[in-house]
This record gives C-alpha cells, sequence and structure tokens, in this order.
C-alpha cells in the first residue's frame, strides 16, 4: 500500500512539474498577452529589410511570422536587433523568437532552433573591378587583402578560420560588410547565396571564381533554449505550412 502510495504521489508530482513548466512557456505568455514578439536585423535581403522611413519591414521572415501570429491569433510585433546581440535578445526574453538565422553550434550552446525551412551555403564576393585578382580561396588568404563582415554573425567566424592571412576589417550593424567592398575600404566579403543573389542584382557585386560553395547552413528560427512547448509547437507549425504549401509559396515569392 505504500508503494502504491508512493507510486501515486510521484506520478502527481509529475504531472505537476509538467503543468507548472505548461504554464511557464512562452506560449502561454504569448497566447494571454496576444503579442507575438519577433527580433529581426532588418539588414538582411531578401529575408527582412527595414524602410527607415515608415519603421516597416518586409521580405520572407516578415511574412513567416505575420503567418505564424495569424495562426495563433494575437499581434505580431517587430522588435529591432541587430547580430551581436540577436541571440542574446532570445535569452533574456526580450523577445519570443527571431526570424531566420544560421544554426551554429556556438548558437546552440545557449538557445534553442525550430526545425529548418531554408539552407544557405557561403560564397566569397568582390566588384567586377577586382574580379581578376581573385582566383578561388587561396587567392584571398594573402596579405594586402582585406576582406571586410559584420560582428556576431557567423560570417565572422567563417573569414577567420578560412582566411588567416588576411587583413580582417569587421564592422557592427548597421554598417555591414558588403558596404565596406562598395566603398572600395575591403576587396572582399563573404555571404550567403541567399543574400548575394540580391546584393549582386542590386550593386553587381560577383562571386570570386572558382570559390566553391562553403559552410552549408541550415536556417531557422531561433527560440528560448529550455522552452520545449513553445519550440514544439513552432516546430509542428512549420510542419503544417510545409504540407499546405505556405513555405514553398513563400520562398518562390521572394526567390529562395
Amino acid at each position: 500500500m505504500l508503494r502504491k502510495l508512493m507510486g501515486v504521489a510521484a506520478l502527481t508530482l509529475g504531472l505537476a512539474v509538467a503543468a507548472g513548466a505548461s504554464a511557464q512557456s512562452v506560449l502561454n505568455e504569448i497566447l494571454d498577452g496576444g503579442v507575438l514578439k519577433v527580433g529581426t536585423t532588418g539588414d538582411w535581403v531578401p529575408m527582412t529589410q527595414r524602410d527607415p522611413a515608415t519603421n516597416s519591414y518586409k521580405g520572407f521572415d516578415i511574412d513567416v511570422m505575420t503567418e505564424l501570429a495569424k495562426d495563433l491569433g494575437v499581434t505580431v510585433e517587430f522588435v529591432p536587433t541587430d547580430w551581436k546581440t540577436l541571440v542574446n535578445g532570445v535569452v533574456a526574453g526580450k523577445y519570443h523568437m527571431t526570424g531566420s538565422a544560421s544554426i551554429s553550434p556556438t548558437r546552440a550552446k545557449v538557445a534553442g532552433f525550430s526545425d529548418s525551412y531554408l539552407s544557405a551555403d557561403m560564397f566569397p564576393f568582390t566588384m567586377p573591378a577586382n574580379a581578376d585578382k581573385f582566383d578561388g580561396y587561396d587567392s584571398i588568404n594573402q596579405p594586402g587583402v582585406t576582406v571586410s563582415t559584420e560582428l556576431g554573425t557567423t560570417f565572422e567566424g567563417f573569414i577567420r578560420t578560412w582566411f588567416p592571412n588576411a587583413e580582417i576589417k569587421v564592422v557592427e550593424a548597421p554598417a555591414r560588410g558588403f558596404q565596406e567592398v562598395l566603398a572600395g575600404r575591403a576587396d572582399v566579403f563573404v555571404t550567403s547565396n541567399i543574400e548575394g543573389a540580391d546584393l549582386a542584382e542590386r550593386f553587381g557585386v560577383v562571386r570570386v571564381k572558382n570559390a566553391e560553395p562553403r559552410a552549408p547552413s541550415p536556417i531557422a528560427m531561433l527560440l528560448p533554449q529550455a522552452d520545449q512547448v513553445w519550440i514544439n509547437y513552432v516546430n509542428n507549425w512549420i510542419k503544417v505550412k510545409e504540407a499546405g504549401g505556405f513555405f514553398a509559396a513563400t520562398r518562390e515569392k521572394w526567390g529562395l
């Protein structure tokens, strides 16, 4: 009898703990407050782009998060952030999740991720006037070559590893690494094929010839690491939306 009572008590305690964890989930906070707060940098075209004149956003991420908020029955609020504080904002509860970001072991130490719905490859880019100066990665990894990047991005880690002999120029948001190349203050920058296609169209940058794609990176949303209830909800939402064609249509809309 005592053993049976202890078993019942343990089960009751387990259910209470589970209920407490559920009650503390960000999901409950969102539903109770009526607002989904999403951290977004506003500088990764075509994923998220902020219009300073109207303080409004557009892009793949914006469409996805607006749809998620609609299905939750709440309002979406986009919280400005930058790459160096993107993860900290999730950890500190400044926002409930982020838009798209590369999954990396460093970020995964402190934050959770949703299931991936995109993948990106990394390439070095330069201006057409410098195209003949570079042929593959070894040609960039030389003294006298300046490679620019943004503080806190996965690109920063890549270029420090790939180009130890080059000069690394790190800028902070709202400045961008590609802007240093456009202005002639750097020779090369690294970005994904996602952003690179847009920058090639807008500014005429070109991939460094014979530089194969590197660091294939799954793209996902950043979420609070310990909140499995919220992570499960977002992952199941992604599955439903993938099955219904929403993600395919949104990727096509933004050329992804």
